[in-house]
């Protein structure tokens, strides 16, 4: 079996004891942004998973955007993220 050399670890051990490796990152070429795929790209980053510059280039994210992403989910988890609910989380 041939294992592609990649920069950074092939899986982190999260806090609540799960892991996460690269094949449960959503895939490069995803349009349709819900909330568990952001909370994936978010949570792979904030565990060393992947580099954040990666992050942006790989899946095509604006600073801002991801930014967005990082704030809804240290301030109110996963929920924060659902497109339905997000007049709930952001204050004018």
């Amino acid at each position: 079996m041939y294992l592609k050399k990649i920069d950074g670890p092939r899986s982190v051990t999260l806090p609540n004891g799960t892991v996460m490796t690269r094949a449960d990152l959503p895939a490069q070429s995803t349009r349709r942004w819900v909330a568990s795929r952001k909370a994936k790209v978010v949570i792979a980053v904030s565990s060393g998973l992947i580099k954040r510059s990666d992050a942006l280039e790989m899946y095509s994210l604006s600073e801002e955007e991801y930014t967005e992403w990082e704030t809804a989910v240290s301030r109110h988890v996963i929920d924060a993220l659902k497109a339905t609910t997000i007049q709930r989380y952001r204050q004018p």
